[in-house]
């Protein structure tokens, strides 16, 4: 039985979707918009905020977590600079997901992931 639990396996092991997820997560901070499958956008939403509301604390504990989760640690500096005017009156919600065609390969179903 799943019952209860939240975590989107995404068919792989725990590494790899770990390092999947990371790497997603540094490309939509870095691009600010990404194209994936609709589960990959839906499950990489929940570390991007997290990642974005470490940025609106400010705290070095709060950086040196997100210098442990993004792989860029200039884009690290940056988004800690850049954080505060962009979504400081915004209380989360700092994603938005967008469906779109499916893939013609395997007809998956494919989405828009992008900072609002």
């Amino acid at each position: 039985m799943r019952h209860r639990c939240r975590v989107p396996q995404l068919g792989k092991p725990a590494d790899q979707r770990r390092a999947l997820m990371r790497s997603l997560a540094t490309e939509l901070i870095r691009h600010g918009r990404i194209t994936t499958t609709k589960t990959r956008a839906k499950a990489v939403r929940t570390h991007v905020e997290k990642m974005i509301t470490l940025a609106k604390d400010g705290s070095l504990a709060a950086r040196r977590q997100a210098l442990g989760y993004i792989y860029d640690k200039d884009l690290v500096h940056s988004l800690f600079e850049g954080v505060k005017d962009r979504y400081g009156d915004r209380n989360g919600g700092y994603t938005r997901v967008l469906r779109t065609v499916r893939r013609r390969g395997d007809n998956a179903e494919m989405a828009i992931i992008e900072l609002v």
